[in-house]
């Protein structure tokens, strides 16, 4: 059959893909890609924008029947956010898909025929689960659908507070209530903005560089229920700032742990300050994974779903499989969590990480929670050779559990790992394409073979998902 740019034709969704595109396949076999927010079993009208060779690239027009695992998305803003893009899916098939898509990376690109991806382990709560939140300001507000063909606005178009639109740095969509965030989160959200509207105060706008309001991140204590208000503003003004805690405070009592005020002149959009402010309490909040404690500053990373953490830890304790007797190496170990966390099931950690700021609060932590088999150090994972010493002083690992960022590891850092020669390597990856490129690497010329993989639902609504994998020494 020949197609052409601008035809209709009728489909049903069979899989999902990446940036709100769906794949189907023609009557004559011929691959489809559909842009729109579908599930698999919709069947929908598309039209063709793009003709290739082997396939055709198209948008959704109409669904003409919906599939039996969607669900009406509880939030208003579903489709126009880039946020929740899996909302419209009933959360089984949410986690059957996520198990697929490390199961289809491990087979596609690493290579890996014979292992079976356990299922998913779900997430509960599945709604209001993070424990940081990051809104943004703009002096662009971008307009709702239903706004368009208005003459007159209810809110302005100079302002605007919440998460930007999708592929559009400039714009932000103005949002009254988020379905992932703790109500005392939404709270935060109306205090702020409506201070920032009965002042007057601007927001930043990225095309000249001008504007006082920048970010606003809030952070909560999953167990201590203790909150953070962190305002990031391009210049100080501490009355304002004392105005609007006696805002903050009369609006949540007691909750409002502290408020800090962080100073950044960068003209990106990254919400981290070069100086910071505390307006009020200690800067820090504390929250806890099981009995450990762990004091969280504005600018450190900790796992964004709590409660999800302390199950994708757990499961990283029970693939390890350790002994009172083994030495552990937590590679990029961030702020010591995973370490802490496996501390008392070994003999003694070593835990590296690059990043100066992440290990300073690892120690702390440590001292925090009377962690005394636990040392920590910046190092680079690319140069062995630099880390040997250290690394003869500490003893070599029988466990290394390396937990990598989304872009995997550097191939000088995975030859570092296989000279350390662990009888077993504990793999935690949030991104399917990086552990299946990766643990090949591990795998070839028989040095270790991939024997369990667990993937663990960090972030419900979303493509996102977490997985633990097993990898053993070939004998």
């Amino acid at each position: 059959m020949i197609y052409r740019k601008g035809q209709l034709i009728e489909l049903t969704i069979t899989d999902l893909a990446e940036k709100n595109k769906c794949y189907a396949k023609t009557p004559d076999g011929l691959s489809v890609f559909v842009q729109g927010l579908l599930a698999i079993g919709d069947k929908v009208e598309v039209k063709i924008y793009k003709v290739k060779k082997s396939y055709l690239e198209t948008r959704a027009t109409r669904i003409i029947s919906q599939s039996e695992d969607r669900v009406d998305p509880l939030c208003p803003y579903f489709g126009i956010c880039g946020g929740c893009k899996w909302q419209h899916i009933n959360y089984p098939s949410q986690l059957q898909l996520k198990q697929k898509q490390v199961q289809d990376a491990l087979t596609h690109l690493g290579g890996f025929k014979d292992i079976r991806v356990e299922p998913a382990k779900p997430a509960n709560p599945q709604f209001y689960y993070r424990n940081k939140i990051e809104f943004s300001f703009s002096a662009q507000r971008y307009l709702m659908p239903d706004e368009l063909e208005l003459t007159e606005l209810a809110k302005p178009k100079t302002f605007a507070l919440g998460f930007h639109a999708p592929g559009r740095y400039d714009k932000v969509l103005d949002i009254d209530d988020c379905f992932i965030a703790h109500p005392d989160m939404v709270d935060v959200l109306k205090c702020v903005k409506r201070f920032a509207l009965e002042h007057g105060l601007s927001a930043y706008s990225v095309k000249d560089h001008r504007g006082f309001l920048r970010n606003l991140v809030i952070r909560r204590g999953e167990f201590t229920g203790e909150l953070m208000v962190n305002l990031v503003t391009s210049s100080f003004d501490e009355a304002l700032m004392t105005q609007l805690f006696h805002e903050l405070h009369r609006a949540l009592g007691e909750k409002l742990t502290t408020f800090v005020n962080n100073i950044t002149t960068r003209s990106n959009n990254v919400a981290f300050g070069e100086q910071e402010h505390v307006i009020y309490g200690s800067g820090l909040i504390v929250d806890r994974l099981n009995s450990y404690r762990f004091n969280i500053s504005a600018n450190s990373f900790f796992q964004t779903n709590t409660a999800q953490a302390i199950r994708l830890y757990q499961t990283v304790l029970d693939l390890a499989r350790l002994s009172q007797e083994d030495i552990v190496y937590d590679l990029y170990c961030g702020t010591g969590s995973i370490s802490q966390f496996i501390s008392g099931h070994c003999k003694k950690v070593f835990g590296i990480e690059l990043i100066e700021s992440a290990v300073k609060d690892a120690l702390s932590n440590a001292k925090l929670n009377d962690v005394h088999n636990c040392r920590f150090r910046q190092l680079d994972l690319k140069s062995f050779q630099d880390m040997y010493h250290e690394l003869i002083d500490f003893g070599l690992p029988d466990v290394v559990i390396t937990d990598p960022p989304r872009a995997g590891m550097h191939p000088k850092a995975v030859k570092t790992l296989l000279k350390l020669n662990p009888k077993t390597i504990i793999y935690v990856s949030c991104n399917p394409a990086s552990l299946a490129r990766d643990g090949k690497l591990f795998c070839e010329d028989q040095h270790y073979k991939l024997s369990k993989v667990i993937p663990v639902d960090m972030f419900p609504h979303t493509n996102h998902i977490e997985s633990v994998a097993r990898f053993e020494k070939v004998a």
